[in-house]
């Protein structure tokens, strides 16, 4: 049964895709079935083997020892605010991102991230024939997040076409960023964040190869990232690394504050009206899309509801409030609401990638808010496909 479902939902991501494709004829099956045959491998690999348990396991273990890490510095600043037993979701999962951010620049800051971007990247382009910059932005965003990989790439925004921008700008908001891993795992069960990492490279350059084919020639692949001539000294780059991370917290904690303060206000208003849940709508509008994906029939309107709320607002509100839920759900569901959620695939991204285009290059920032929708249904519909693929191995 679950391979009818693989098929369902891979039809649902085709159609739609196909329906919103700006070249039918170009769309180029070989890379497409190639991508799903290794996001099969993989998702197989890591959920079904002793290895890939094992690899899952190891990396759970790393990253909670990093958020303990985290939060030891954060007790020493904020020791005594907490009352005994309790925790708070600010200090104990927002905050230690700063920690890992330092991390992150200093394994940038060696070269060793870099270096594992562009290997895994060349393999990914010798298996979907694509640019190797859109194979590169494609594996790191999943190190850097939707912002920051652009900061790589700004010597190339301004020369490569409408085209290939939205396949990196798809890419981009199908990924996290790696800084906030750590606080997806208190939320979700690890392994599935682990496989959606993995299994969103290759989903968001399948649907990109639908929506939007092409072909290049040698001469525009030859655009490569390149890096900065001038280094930071490695202190400057610690001190720019906790900045960024500060960002990051507090910018999650606010969106988060107006977030769920808005939903609440919107629900208590249909409440009123309608005597029905804003969520509960969603539910129901987003239950067919559930079932395609392989969600038991009886909890479609419940994962609909926190996929909805994922698209229109954010992650991390979708995660607060399927963590309340998960406990009464099928093992099944929840493995696949977890990785549907495990993008930045909302509304919200839409601004913060033109935003974060727009100030390297106006131009191109520009024709990024023209097709920020079909960004958007690009980006979605490459978290479905993910949570489809898992789901056939659960």
């Amino acid at each position: 049964m679950n391979v009818v479902f693989l098929f369902t939902g891979f039809l649902f991501v085709a159609g739609l895709g196909y329906a919103f494709s700006h070249n039918r004829k170009a769309i180029r099956l070989r890379p497409i079935i190639a991508m799903m045959i290794a996001q099969l491998v993989l998702a197989f690999l890591l959920l079904n083997t002793g290895v890939g348990i094992e690899l899952i396991l190891f990396i759970s273990k790393v990253f909670d020892t990093l958020m303990k890490l985290g939060i030891s510095g954060v007790d020493f600043v904020f020791g005594g605010l907490e009352n005994a037993g309790m925790s708070t979701f600010f200090l104990d999962v927002l905050l230690p991102i700063i920690f890992i951010s330092v991390l992150i620049g200093i394994l940038n800051h060696f070269k060793i991230l870099p270096l594992l971007i562009r290997f895994t990247g060349f393999v990914l382009s010798k298996l979907n024939g694509m640019g190797r910059l859109e194979n590169y932005i494609a594996v790191s965003s999943a190190f850097l997040g939707q912002s920051e990989v652009f900061l790589t790439t700004k010597k190339q925004l301004g020369l490569v076409s409408s085209k290939r921008l939205y396949t990196l700008c798809t890419s981009a908001m199908s990924a996290v960023s790696i800084a906030i891993v750590g606080a997806y795992m208190t939320m979700l069960e690890p392994k599935y964040v682990v496989v959606a990492i993995v299994v969103n490279i290759l989903s968001a350059l399948i649907v990109a190869n639908i929506i939007n084919p092409y072909t290049l020639t040698k001469e525009e692949d030859l655009i490569e990232p390149v890096e900065e001539t001038e280094k930071p000294a490695f202190f400057q780059m610690i001190s720019e690394s906790i900045v960024d991370g500060l960002k990051i917290a507090v910018i999650v904690g606010a969106m988060l504050i107006g977030f769920i303060a808005l939903m609440n206000l919107v629900n208590e208003l249909f409440l009123l009206i309608f005597r029905i849940s804003f969520q509960e709508v969603l539910g129901y509008i987003f239950a067919p899309v559930a079932f395609l994906m392989g969600v038991p029939q009886a909890e479609i309107v419940s994962a609909g509801s926190i996929m909805a709320t994922k698209i229109v607002t954010n992650e991390f509100v979708a995660m607060l409030n399927f963590k309340e839920i998960a406990s009464s759900l099928s093992p099944k569901t929840v493995g696949i609401v977890s990785v549907f959620l495990v993008s930045f695939a909302n509304f919200g991204s839409i601004g913060i990638i033109t935003g974060s285009v727009r100030a390297l290059n106006e131009k191109q920032g520009d024709l990024v808010a023209k097709f920020g929708l079909k960004l958007l249904l690009g980006s979605t519909l490459a978290s479905v496909l993910s949570a489809t693929i898992i789901g056939v191995f659960l």
